[in-house]
């Protein structure tokens, strides 16, 4: 059994709502889940969820109201910004847009290097890493001198996951890094973060609205339906014999390459709607 890494207990975040005496706007209702080292658990919901709200609560860019979160036996509930530096050795994020995640005026050399300088790592140093991540995500030598606009955005996305491995962090907080790519590029992208997985044994909070993505490389799936989970387990159980009628439906609504079973779940998610 693996050890447990990430541990959130009772998570509530809310935001100030706006108007006199308005309640706060709750966007996490107690919300909780583990993942452990060298896991990948993903998190399903559609817009609106939570989804991505829980995974700014883990880094720190969203406001914890109430309940903990634990990283590697400690609480960072509320990390102040030193702490938050420290903890970007161990904890990564990966956005969803490749075409905004990375500044256009830098090269990817530079861009690379950057986390690196923050912890002080000198620049010989910082250099020899800077290839090895190029090697890692199968990309040239020559792109050190690139700038991302000279990228496809898979190739853009496998920088951005270079930057998140550069210093060799255990947690990875993937936000629907694969949503904004073409089916075909989303499944070498997800093939690759597979292979980093199985050679550093790093961690991921796969965050998704597909259910159809997050079975290719969770171990298991938490599902977030307005801001509480409602069914949570082995990733093979959950994507492919929901039990909760919300989980259900979005399954149905991922999409299929083959036609003729694409119109076949259309059929059965207007057959679910109708029953309820």
């Amino acid at each position: 059994m693996t050890s447990e890494l990430l541990r959130v207990r009772d998570l509530v975040v809310e935001y100030p709502a706006k108007g006199f005496r308005a309640k706060p706007f709750r966007v996490l209702k107690g919300v909780s889940l583990e993942i452990g080292a060298g896991e990948t658990v993903g998190l399903v919901g559609e817009s609106g969820s939570g989804k991505t709200t829980l995974g700014r609560a883990v880094l720190g860019l969203a406001p914890v109201t109430d309940g903990t979160i634990t990283f590697d036996g400690a609480d960072i509930s509320h990390a102040n910004r030193r702490q938050r530096q420290k903890l970007g050795r161990d904890l990564q994020v990966v956005f969803q847009d490749p075409y905004t995640s990375l500044n256009p005026a830098m090269q990817i050399g530079d861009i690379l290097a950057e986390p690196l300088g923050v912890q002080g790592i000198g620049a010989k140093q910082s250099r020899a890493r800077v290839k090895e991540l190029l090697d890692h995500v199968n990309l040239p030598s020559d792109a050190l001198q690139r700038q991302p606009r000279e990228f496809s955005g898979g190739q853009r996305q496998r920088v951005a996951i270079a930057r998140a491995l550069a210093l060799s962090p255990k947690l990875i907080v993937c936000d629907e890094p694969v949503s904004a790519l073409d089916l075909t590029t989303q499944a070498t992208v997800l093939d690759l973060l597979l292979q980093i997985q199985r050679e550093t044994g790093v961690s991921y909070l796969f965050i998704s609205h597909d259910l159809d993505v997050v079975r290719h490389l969770s171990h298991r799936v938490a599902v977030l339906y307005h801001g509480e989970i409602v069914e949570y387990g082995d990733a093979r159980q959950v994507t492919e014999r929901p039990e909760h009628p919300y989980t259900q439906r979005l399954l149905l609504a991922s999409p299929v390459p083959d036609p003729d079973a694409q119109a076949l779940r259309r059929e059965e998610r207007q057959e679910l709607a109708a029953s309820r």
